[in-house]
């Protein structure tokens, strides 16, 4: 279920990887090629972007499909940027939450985005939401497994933890309460990106190049994406095993596998 994307490179207009690849997101939310559960993305859509000079992303979320949103063309046409996160959502039981279900999720300089579902939600997590703050949990953006397993990313965030740590330790508690669960986690800070491949797919697209060459043209320049399934049909996509963290920056990824937490 849902179809996730972030990028990190040059400044790119957002349609040239939301909307203008033969199979990009906007695309996935109606024919996904590789989505293993859920068949149409329709149920809300959002992407967030950063600026020059700006640590804290801006954002774009809707309820409902982004083929019927004209305004999230003309923004896509027009706005520019060195990272982004994207998403779209699908289709399930209708929910009071409507937009704020949508990712991607955000606080200070993060975005978030979770591909998957929490198995026995809500109540094989209550042990979990209960370690966090009154206040955080007050806080949640939407009554979905989604916010809640983004509020354990936070809280380790705010705590310090880097992005892979933080998402690494999320999905081992999380998978340990509840057994079974899919657990694809996307979070950026405009800088890094990282990712988990637990229980649906998960590619990465690197493009490393060097800034300081004479006459690099921008096709050369290093660049970054991480996505639920590739764009296009370019060869250098690489799909990320099951039960993987990955972090990515500009020039690098790094893989780590995950141990499943004990029975």
């Amino acid at each position: 279920m849902c179809r996730h994307i972030a990028f990190l490179g040059p400044q790119t207009a957002l349609g040239e990887l939301l909307v203008q690849p033969p199979h990009a997101l906007l695309r996935q939310s109606w024919a996904p090629r590789r989505q293993r559960y859920g068949t149409v993305n329709a149920d809300g859509f959002g992407v967030g972007w950063y600026a020059d000079g700006d640590p804290v992303p801006g954002r774009y979320r809707r309820q409902g499909p982004v083929w019927g949103d004209r305004s999230f063309a003309d923004l896509c046409r027009v706005v520019r940027s060195g990272a982004l996160l994207g998403a779209v959502r699908d289709a399930t039981e209708a929910g009071a939450d409507g937009e704020a279900a949508a990712a991607p999720f955000a606080a200070g300089p993060w975005l978030f985005s979770h591909n998957g579902a929490v198995k026995g939600w809500p109540g094989s997590v209550a042990p979990l939401a209960a370690t966090l703050p009154a206040a955080e949990l007050l806080s949640l953006e939407a009554r979905s497994d989604s916010a809640l397993v983004w509020a354990l990313v936070l809280h380790r965030l705010r705590e310090g933890d880097a992005l892979g740590d933080a998402l690494a330790a999320t999905v081992l508690e999380v998978a340990e309460a509840a057994p079974g669960s899919r657990l694809n986690l996307l979070l950026t800070d405009g800088a890094t990106i990282a990712a988990t491949a637990w229980g649906d797919t998960l590619w990465y697209l690197a493009e490393p190049g060097h800034a300081s060459a004479p006459e690099v043209n921008r096709a050369q320049e290093p660049r970054a994406v991480v996505a639920s399934e590739p764009y296009d049909d370019d060869r250098r996509w690489c799909e990320v095993p099951d039960r993987t963290l990955i972090v990515a920056t500009r020039t690098d990824v790094l893989p780590t596998p995950l141990k499943e937490p004990p029975a």
